[in-house]
Parts: C-alpha cells; structure tokens; sequence
C-alpha cells in the first residue's frame, strides 16, 4: 500500500481512522515524491526533530519507491489522458499515481482526485 502524503500525516498523528484503514498492512510504500512533501512540512513545523526522527524511523521500516524510466512513461500517460479529459490534478499526485500503476499497489489517501486515474485504486479513510 502506498502512503499520499495526508496519510504519512494521520499516521504521525495516530489518527484511529487511518489505522482503520491501513490495518493489516506489514509494510508501507512511500513514494519518493512524499518523502519531499512530508521533509517540506517537517522544516515548517515546531516540532521538526521529533518529526525528523519519526519519519527516519518510518523510511527505514517501509520501502522507498523512487521515479525511474518506467515510472516517467506512466506520469506521461497518466498526464496526457487527464489533460484529455479536462481532469488535471497535481503534478506529484500523478508521481504517486504513476507508482502506483508501476508497483500495482493501492493508494492510501483522502484526496479523491486520485480517483481521476484509470486503474488506480484508493483507499480513504
């Protein structure tokens, strides 16, 4: 299951209904693209090194799915029909959609806008 970054924000927080939701999971995914959104909201918070030591903990107990070649034709597809429709969404939501088709793995969310993508599956709390 790949975490959007909201989701690595209910986690941190221990929010029951993301635990709800993510419950049986043995290990996460966490996009590249996250881990630079979370890092940005780290370096604005007060408590930037219980967050710091929180995310390095949850990095090295997870697996990091970075962009690669096969991911950069998937956001280009996914862009490209999005554009078509007139259903653009984010730039690094479609990142995380595009690793999501690539590792066939659902994506824990509460942005519904990854409903967009054909053949991504979200997963809300």
């Amino acid at each position: 299951m790949i975490l959007d970054t909201n989701a690595v924000s209910a986690l941190a927080d221990g929010l029951a209904a993301f635990e709800a939701a993510a419950r049986g999971v043995r290990r996460f995914s966490i996009p590249v693209v996250v881990l630079g959104e979370f890092q940005f909201g780290i370096r604005r918070s007060r408590h930037r090194e219980r967050y710091a030591e929180w995310l390095e903990d949850l990095v090295d107990a997870s697996v990091v799915l970075d962009i690669d070649r096969v991911t950069a034709s998937r956001y280009a597809t996914i862009r490209e029909a999005l554009r078509r429709r007139g259903r653009p969404i984010p730039s690094n939501d479609v990142w995380i959609a595009a690793l999501a088709l690539q590792h066939e793995l659902p994506v824990l969310s509460r942005d519904a806008h990854f409903d967009e993508v054909v053949g991504v599956q979200r997963i809300a709390w």
